[in-house]
């Protein structure tokens, strides 16, 4: 510290970098002698407005009595002070705000966050005392954040944002309302001209939603005056009603994004999904509020597509599955090479056993567009079924290089080390649901693994999983052999009853009633009624001949199981036919005709364990040894009086 001789040194005229109190409000440009106090603490002071407003100043100070002896310390002197704005000094503190939304706009992301923390941490700012620019200056950093992938900090952000909101006067924050009828509510959106309570609430719980928080993004969304709902915040709603089981207030939510906009399509599937009729969702489409004062969509040749397009998914969600492939065969006429129509039909080619026709719709998919991911883990199940390893593993490898995080990915990976190991394959298949819980294929791919690893109880899990998100074929399939596996007859038959009345049309329901009546000596019978009653639906279903196959051979009927077998021989170029027919032969001890039908299923699928065994039994067999020893099958009778009838009225 300097003493008390030493000649103080004097503050020039100018422009300095030391904060100055006043008092007292100032006008730009006004004269004035005041106590004032020094601090060296940054540039510029701020002074309070009528209207509770803060701005920043620059100064030019002239010592009138006393000069500062050290600027380390305090001292309150007096001196003549004339206000300018920054400008006049050429200098500018603020932080550009349009080129944050510059950068935004050109997918910046990075940049843009990181000018936003200097936007809402400069000097500048937190003299401010306007909590409107602070929350515009938050929403934007939010923005950033948001598209940045940092769900937890802009989350954060927005709500800090909201918190400046509250706290606008209420004429300011009226005026801003007034102006936001052109703003989008989409998180991509950057125009922050005004602020919109609303809008940074859908924010929010678009960030919640990303992280799999339905209850958090819900909280929100009801927060949203049902008439102030956008489009978008509408569709938001909807899928987490549906995820959270309140499937009345997911239809009312989807129903009014087609009232918006007919060609939500996601919607359209949903509200199929969800059980609406046809009828009604069309019925929608008139609704629609008629601003651009074209005539009414229903009234338009054009959209007809459209009308079919709602009547094949409804068709598909209702187990129509013959109905829905005809209605997208016409679309697929009218769109030639459409991928997404022939996704579907492959899809749904797949769940109802038509494999070589789905395998060939996916390749065709893959031959124009080499880089679809949706729906390539059914596909790849198929060429597990196929024994076509060499093509699996070219599609696993061409999904991992395409989009690694996709849930169907993480299918096919599991698919393709089901055969290497199987505790390795449910893990894969356990990601692929953590990455998207409504993903069907995950859990039937699980359910199969566990009932493979001897776990039924934890593979009716699974299979229930799917089955509450679309009750399709493959999760009653999954269901009934589940329940077998661990002798829950009753419960098995009960799920084979519900997919027979889900599906009554279907060859493949009553096939696996059949399945569970066959599983007990005393029901072999029905059984057997079943299986002919599926074959009279659908005549070339080989999956209900090997089954009936199967009980002409137990029951000792070998010449007839041959004589069924032998029809199919012709049309179908299948392994499993084949190996039925081997283990006929060798079961009657015509062991070269087994071995020829060992040695063809095997040419078809090198991989069929069945035919590596069957062989394998048979050259024992040939040598004179016999491999296997009777077993007597415990006979688990189910006595279902009510059942009984209600299965002979469906039949």
């Amino acid at each position: 510290m300097k003493s008390g001789n030493e000649k103080p040194a004097s503050i020039p005229v100018g422009l300095h970098k030391y904060k100055v109190g006043i008092p007292v409000p100032i006008a730009l440009g006004r004269i004035f002698i005041s106590d004032v106090s020094f601090r060296q603490s940054g540039l510029g002071f701020s002074f309070q407005q009528e209207h509770g407003t803060r701005h920043i100043w620059f100064f030019k100070i002239q010592p009138q009595k006393h000069t500062l002896s050290s600027l380390q310390y305090l001292h309150h002197l007096t001196y003549k002070i004339e206000l300018q704005s920054p400008s006049d000094f050429g200098y500018k503190m603020d932080v550009p705000k349009d080129q944050i939304t510059a950068l935004l706009d050109h997918e910046l992301y990075n940049s843009a966050q990181i000018l936003g923390s200097f936007l809402v941490s400069s000097a500048t700012v937190s003299l401010e005392t306007s909590p409107q620019l602070k929350a515009e200056n938050q929403i934007l950093l939010g923005d950033a954040l948001f598209r940045e992938r940092e769900f937890r900090r802009a989350i954060h952000t927005y709500k800090q944002a909201l918190h400046y909101y509250k706290i606008i006067p209420k004429q300011s924050s009226a005026t801003s309302r007034s102006s936001l009828s052109n703003r989008s509510s989409s998180p991509n959106s950057f125009n922050i001209s005004a602020i919109n309570e609303n809008e940074v609430k859908f924010k929010i719980a678009s960030c919640h939603a990303t992280l799999n928080e339905t209850r958090a993004a819900l909280v929100e969304m009801e927060g949203i005056p049902s008439k102030a709902r956008t489009l978008q915040m509408s569709l938001l709603m909807a899928k987490l009603y549906r995820s959270s089981k309140h499937t009345r207030l997911a239809i009312t939510c989807y129903k009014e994004c087609l009232r918006h906009c007919p060609f939500v399509i996601e919607a359209i599937v949903a509200l199929a999904e969800l059980g609406v009729a046809a009828k009604d969702v069309i019925s929608l489409f008139s609704q629609v509020s008629n601003r651009s004062g074209r005539a009414p969509l229903d009234h338009i040749d054009s959209t007809r597509w459209l009308q079919r397009y709602v009547e094949a998914q409804c068709c598909i969600a209702s187990n129509d599955y013959r109905g829905g492939l005809e209605l997208f065969g016409e679309l697929l006429q009218r769109f030639p090479n459409n991928i997404h129509i022939l996704l579907e039909i492959a899809r749904t080619e797949a769940i109802i056993g038509k494999n070589d026709e789905a395998i060939m719709n996916f390749e065709k998919v893959r031959s124009i567009d080499p880089y679809v991911v949706t729906y390539m883990d059914e596909y790849a199940m198929l060429l597990k079924t196929k024994g076509d390893f060499s093509k699996l593993n070219k599609l696993v490898h061409d999904l991992l290089g395409i989009d690694p995080t996709r849930p169907e990915v993480f299918v096919a990976l599991s698919v393709l080390w089901e055969k290497k190991d199987e505790r390795g394959a449910l893990s894969y298949a356990e990601k692929s649901i953590r990455i998207d819980e409504r993903h069907i294929p995950g859990y039937i791919m699980k359910g199969t693994l566990l009932l493979s690893l001897k776990r039924p109880e934890a593979a009716v899990i699974a299979f229930r999983g799917a089955q509450e998100l679309r009750a399709d074929l493959r999760s009653y399939q999954g269901l009934v052999h589940s329940y077998l596996a661990f002798s829950k007859i009753k419960e098995a038959l009960h799920a084979a009853r519900e997919a027979m009345k889900a599906m009554p049309q279907s060859a493949k329901a009553l096939k696996l009633v059949g399945d569970v009546h066959a599983s007990n000596s005393g029901g072999r019978e029905k059984a057997k009624k079943f299986y002919e009653s599926a074959l009279r639906l659908e005549p070339g279903y080989l999956g209900a001949a090997l089954a009936l196959a199967e009980l002409h051979v137990i029951e000792g009927r070998n010449g007839d199981a041959v004589c069924l077998l032998e029809r199919y021989l012709k049309d179908w170029a299948d392994d499993s036919l084949h190996v039925k027919l081997a283990q006929v032969f060798a079961a009657t001890n015509m062991l070269q005709d087994a071995l020829s039908h060992y040695q063809a299923a095997l040419r078809i699928n090198p991989q069929n364990e069945a035919a590596k065994k069957g062989l394998e039994r048979l050259e024992k067999l040939m040598k004179g040894v016999d491999p296997d020893a009777p077993e007597d099958d415990e006979e688990n009778e189910v006595e279902d009086a009510d059942g009984d009838q209600e299965e002979t009225d469906l039949l």
